[in-house]
Order: C-alpha cells, then structure tokens, then sequence
C-alpha cells in the first residue's frame, strides 16, 4: 500500500469522524423524525461516496463495510430516535459506535438471550493469537498454489475469509475496548454452528444482525404480521433481512472490483435465507420429535455454507483477481512491517 493510499484512508476517516460530530449535534436541535432524516441525508451520501476514494483491499473493503453498510443503517435508525446511537450518550461512545464494528453491552435482562463466548476472557485471548498465526500459516501456503488443487485452495479461502474477517473487525474495535466500553462478542465461533439459523444468527458476523434485525426484520415482521399471521411474517421477514445482506454485499463487491455487478453473491444470501427459513419451519412441523446430534448437523452446516460459497460467493471475487491483490496486500505490510521493526534494530545493534 503506498504512501497516496494511506494519506486518502486518513483524508476519508477524518472526514468520516467529523460527520459523526455533525449527526451528534444535529440530534440536539432537530427531534427524530422526518426533518432529521433529511438533515442526515447529506451525510448518508458522503459515505456512500467515500471508498471511491480507496483502491487497497483491506482499506476500502473496510470502509465501504463500516460507513456505506454499517454507520448509514445506524443513521438511518438515529433519525427516528432508535438503534444502537440512542438514546444520547457522549460524544466519544457516539463516534465510536457509529463508526466502528461494535455493539456495547448493555447489561440486559438477565432473562433475555445473549451470546457468550465459549471461552474465558485468557481463552478468547489464547484463541485470537491461534487464528492469528493459522491465517500466518495460510499466507505461506498460497506461496504454493500452483501444486494445490482448485477445491483445496477454495477450502483455503474459506478459511481465510472467516479469519480475516474476524481478525481484521477485533483490531477495528480495538479504540472502543481501549476507552473502557464493555462490548459484545463479534463472532462466536461459527465452525461450532449447529444449524443455518445458528450459524448466521448467533455465531457468524453478530454486527450485522445486530443491525439488520431493527432496519429490516423487525419492521417487515410487525407490517406483515395481522395480515399473514406471526409464522409467515416472521419467515417474509428473514427472507428479507437475507436478501438485503445480499445487495449490501454486493456493494461492498463494487468498491471492491469497479465492475458492474453479477448479483451471484445477492443469490447466495437469497439461497441461505430460503433454506434457513425452510429449516426454521421444519423444525417447528417437527415440534422436537426427531433431532440430528451435533456430531452431525456441526459439519453439514459447515459444509453446506462453504459448498454454496464456492458456488456464488467467491466466483465474482475470483473472476476480477481479487484473491490475488489481497494476498498482495499481505506481503506488502509483512514487508513495511518487517523494515519498520529490523531497520531501527539493527541501527540500533551496529
């Protein structure tokens, strides 16, 4: 990553943070509502435009996710005096929520669900420094790709998906845990899932549930539900919240490639819905019944993401060389790294 990209990430986040003190003000003279909204949406298409100014991988994959996805859906929730930016909180833990892969913990009803992690808080620490180096050990086996069969090489990306993505979000909430905020896990170990409807609603990327549920589930549960009874509403409403996951996905694929979109990754979230959906109503039709041990829905749920993401996730990905220039990205800051860190030693030691 050259010297003009890192200066555009700092121009487009310094931009980013003093939009977020804008919307942060504004709520103190504007009431929720309409007029909010339109106040907000200057600020919306700022974001949308900024990862136009970034080409790397990592920096504009990131930003597109956090501003373009993450932060307009908050404010989009903020206009109307709901979502994780209200009520009225200082103006650091505003910035800090807004902008980052967070969700605070609010301490919640003791009975009402929450996710916790499997692992002590030294585990959790024990568990990050593991998928640290296993994506260490992944980047020095892509050095050999020629001699690995195409299926393997997927089941690599596969793997390296889930652990960059987990890596590269913990390090992106790295500032809010650093100010004392109590925050809630952002994975949850999504290889124990036992199902589809665990997988993507309590272990795999929780930021987006978190945020999809009040803009899209919620919303299109309580409009359908007089009119197609609470069972139907609530599989409409899942459908939706997939199918929505899917364009923004898309989104983040434009900024990404700067090709006009395929919509092969919008199928694959079209496709998990559908079959989470149906998975969730057979379960209810089968009432307890009859239920698979974990020893085999664990593997199956696995496998049946990772063949479909072979199928329609990665192939848009694949087709423009994306692959390649990530991997790229990773040799170049292991370079800038290593002369960061050896250079001054070895001063240092002559």
């Amino acid at each position: 990553m050259e010297n003009s990209e890192m200066k555009s990430f700092g121009y487009v986040w310094i931009l980013a943070i003093a939009s977020f003190c804008y919307c942060y003000f504004i709520s103190a003279s504007i009431p929720k509502g309409l007029f909010r909204l339109l106040s907000l949406l200057p600020i919306i298409f700022l974001f949308t435009t900024l990862p136009l100014h970034l080409s790397a991988f990592h920096l504009c994959g990131l930003t597109a996710f956090l501003l373009v996805w993450l932060a307009n859906f908050k404010l989009l929730l903020f206009s109307f005096g709901r979502g994780p930016l209200s009520p009225p909180q200082p103006l650091l833990h505003f910035i800090c929520t807004a902008s980052l892969p967070i969700k605070i913990n609010q301490n919640p009803h003791p009975n009402s669900y929450k996710i916790t992690s499997p692992y002590s808080k030294t585990g959790q620490k024990v568990a990050f420094l593991i998928k640290a180096l296993a994506l260490a050990v992944l980047l020095k086996v892509y050095k050999y790709r020629q001699f690995l069969h195409p299926n393997v090489i997927l089941a690599l990306y596969c793997c390296h998906v889930y652990l960059a993505a987990e890596l590269i979000l913990a390090l992106a909430a790295a500032p809010a845990r650093a100010i004392g905020l109590e925050l809630e896990p952002q994975f949850n170990e999504p290889y124990l899932a036992t199902s589809l409807q665990d997988f993507w609603g309590r272990r795999w990327n929780l930021m987006v549930s978190s945020i999809l549920r009040p803009t899209i589930y919620f919303p299109i549960r309580r409009f359908t539900a007089s009119r197609l009874g609470p069972r139907c509403s609530h599989l409409l409403a899942m459908l939706a919240a997939f199918t929505v996951s899917g364009l923004m996905h898309e989104v983040i694929y434009y900024y990404l490639t700067r090709v006009t979109p395929t919509w092969e990754v919008t199928w694959f979230f079209v496709l998990q819905g559908v079959c989470t959906a149906a998975e969730v109503a057979a379960k209810k039709a089968a009432a307890g019944r009859w239920q698979f041990p974990p020893a085999v829905t664990r593997p199956l749920t696995v496998v049946f993401v990772a063949v479909t993401g072979f199928w329609l996730f990665f192939p848009q990905l694949l087709r423009n060389h994306v692959d390649v220039k990530t991997i790229g990205e990773y040799s170049i800051l292991i370079d800038f790294v290593k002369e960061k860190t050896l250079l001054p030693l070895s001063l240092y030691l002559q």
